[in-house]
């Protein structure tokens, strides 16, 4: 917005100081992914500028390192199971608590969104005892779960955010013409509602794919994702072959904000919504 004709003096100093502030933020914040992305061209093992010359050998040693292939294989097993299974939860869980009236459906909406507050480290102990107890450690099928278990609140709240400007009329309309309620969800609810779904479902993915407490906890050597090798390979040897990694998933993660926001505009006008 630009500054007005009968802005005072004072009214321009903030004007321009406000503006210094918000590149000072934006610079603090995208400075780190900014440093990092050309290091994984350097053609010498060093993370230093200025670079001796560019190489794309970091990208073809992690597609030719059978450890780095076995942690993206698993990372895309775990992060698309626990996304359809935290997608199918939370919509329901949605639905659920959207239409219903109990007691209690606060503190019940409250532990749902639960593993978004609580601390990773204290959840993924939690985890690991429990899941010590019933032999799903060290399996996929465990770390399938847990990752379900920490993307089910981004779908409840995109969900449950989405129906928020849902109208119930159009449901008693489909009953009343003579849908059957699983009927009338799929051709009428589930339409409306997909953008919500598919964002959260968006959000439980990137949680997934960038989680690493839960992995160091319950995976091994044979079930470790993307981040856990990535944390192994910074202990144990400092190769800049993380750099290629760390820029394909800033890569994939920015696709997927695009995708994100694509949607939020689709359900703004879907409800009418104008900027």
């Amino acid at each position: 917005m630009a500054l007005p004709a009968y802005a005072g003096p004072w009214d321009r100093i903030w004007y321009y100081l406000f503006r210094l502030i918000c590149v000072a933020i934006f610079f603090f914040l995208i400075a780190p992914i900014i440093v990092i992305m050309p290091l994984s061209f350097n053609a010498e093992p060093y993370f230093t500028y200025p670079m001796p010359g560019f190489s794309i050998r970091w990208y073809e040693d992690f597609f030719t390192n059978p450890q780095w292939l076995l942690g993206l294989k698993n990372s895309v097993i775990i992060g698309f199971f626990a996304t359809l299974i935290a997608s199918v939860l939370g919509t329901l869980a949605a639905l659920g608590m959207n239409r219903a009236v109990f007691p209690g459906k606060t503190v019940i909406l409250a532990v749902l969104i639960s593993p978004m507050v609580v601390p990773i480290v204290i959840t993924a102990v939690g985890m690991f005892y429990f899941y010590a107890k019933i032999g799903l450690t060290g399996t996929l099928a465990g770390l399938i779960l847990a990752h379900a278990a920490l993307g089910v609140p981004f779908v409840v709240i995109t969900v449950s955010a989405t129906l928020v400007g849902f109208d119930q009329n159009l449901v008693r309309a489909g009953a009343s013409l003579g849908g059957s309620p699983v009927s009338v969800f799929f051709k009428i609810t589930f339409p409306l509602i997909l953008p919500g779904i598919v964002s959260g479902a968006l959000f439980a993915f990137i949680t997934s794919w960038d989680e690493l407490v839960v992995a160091i906890m319950l995976a091994t050597t044979e079930e470790h994702t993307l981040p856990r090798r990535m944390w192994s390979g910074i202990r144990e040897l400092l190769s800049p072959t993380i750099t290629a990694v760390a820029t394909m998933l800033i890569l994939i993660s920015i696709l997927l904000m695009v995708c994100m926001e694509m949607l939020r505009r689709r359900t703004e006008r879907l409800r009418g919504i104008r900027n």
